[in-house]
């Protein structure tokens, strides 16, 4: 989502380790974790990792994945992330992910090429955030393609599958795949799940009016050794979400997903809220839109989500720069400013986020200054 866009252009020479700030916190009240505290009451500073500007100028970086294992081109503890418009900063054109390390040194690990595709994938390529690294460093993402970077022109896409060298290997479409805007995974021996939002159903047509159409499929996958994944199954488990056009953001619809002991939570971002799916792993019907988690607050349309490892849910704000973090029961315990730039102050700075451990830490991205960021300890 972009809510801004002159500065995008203005970030391509972006240094790496700068801009360092301490950030304050805001929230109604501190509530217990299973530990006794927030996962963000500890994480006061914002730092600047890199520029995501790979060496064709694409811009406004989505998805965020953190490699947790070295497997050919990936290295541990590095952040994948996939850049969803061009250089001339058109959405859905965007055909690079980028690999950046801790210390910052940025590598190209894929161009996509929309004319040299395996498999069907409608309108091309134009990456989101919907990016996941499963077993065997097999990198999933998703593609959401315009034509000229308008809603007009935009396309139901697939989910491109790359080999940990960077090598397009397959491609998934159809079967419910629409404008797939976001995933989380979850793995097990040779069995993964995609759990993949999707925006494009009757969006378009829409003409900026809210379509209550918005699903999120279960994508079942057997994994192998050397050979590309496998889809064994398809089946939808969320429908009815709020998604509609927006000239600024292209489109706007069910966004971040996150995945803890079987419920799978939504950033329902039209509606402002956190829904909760449950029995996400084996349920074989819609559950509409799910239990609301929490609503409004200190929510400010969010995008990216990602589970603590107590199990509290992230959420960035499209609209003010914010991170949220919730509690499965639904109370807000913390709030930290991560953006302040734009008008309003951050709005269309964030999106994808991920979460690294010893020392906790999160990266994120800042789609108004095409930079991977850190929120860590002082």
């Amino acid at each position: 989502m972009r809510l801004v866009s002159a500065s995008r252009l203005a970030a391509v020479a972006v240094a790496a380790a700068t801009a360092i700030m301490t950030v304050g916190q805001t929230a109604s009240a501190w509530s217990a974790d299973r530990d006794g505290r927030p996962f963000l009451k500890p994480l006061h500073t914002v730092s600047t990792v890199a520029s995501t500007v790979p060496a064709n100028g694409d811009l406004n970086p989505y998805g965020t994945a953190l490699v947790k294992k070295s497997t050919g081109d990936l290295r541990r503890g590095n952040v994948l992330v996939s850049n969803f418009n061009n250089a001339a900063n058109e959405q859905g054109t965007g055909t690079t992910l980028v690999q950046v390390s801790p210390k910052g040194r940025t590598k190209l690990f894929a161009e996509i090429d929309p004319d040299n595709l395996p498999g069907p994938c409608p309108g091309g390529v134009g990456l989101t955030t919907a990016l996941s690294i499963l077993p065997g460093g097999w990198v999933v993402v998703g593609s959401l393609p315009t034509a000229d970077g308008t809603s007009d022109t935009a396309q139901a896409g697939c989910l491109i599958v790359l080999d940990s060298d960077g090598d397009v290997r397959e491609t998934f479409s159809g079967q419910g795949i629409n404008g797939p805007w976001d995933m989380t995974a979850k793995s097990h021996g040779k069995k993964t799940d995609l759990f993949v939002t999707n925006v494009l159903n009757g969006t378009v047509a829409g003409g900026g009016d809210i379509v209550r159409r918005g699903t999120v499929l279960r994508i079942t996958l057997r994994t192998h050794d050397k050979r590309p994944p496998t889809r064994i199954a398809t089946t939808k488990i969320g429908s009815g979400f709020a998604e509609k056009t927006d000239p600024a953001a292209l489109v706007i619809g069910p966004t971040g997903v996150g995945l803890r002991d079987g419920t799978l939570y939504v950033a329902d971002t039209v509606d402002n809220r956190i829904t909760a799916i449950p029995d996400a792993l084996t349920r074989d019907t819609s559950a509409g839109t799910g239990r609301v988690v929490t609503t409004d607050e200190h929510l400010n349309g969010p995008l990216g989500m990602a589970i603590t490892p107590k199990g509290n849910i992230l959420t960035t704000n499209g609209g003010d720069g914010n991170i949220v973090e919730t509690t499965p029961r639904g109370d807000q315990v913390a709030v930290r400013t991560l953006d302040t730039s734009g008008n309003p102050p951050g709005a269309g700075a964030l999106f994808g986020l991920a979460i690294a451990k010893d020392p906790d830490r999160v990266y994120f991205v800042n789609d108004a200054t095409n930079t991977l960021n850190l929120l860590s300890r002082p």
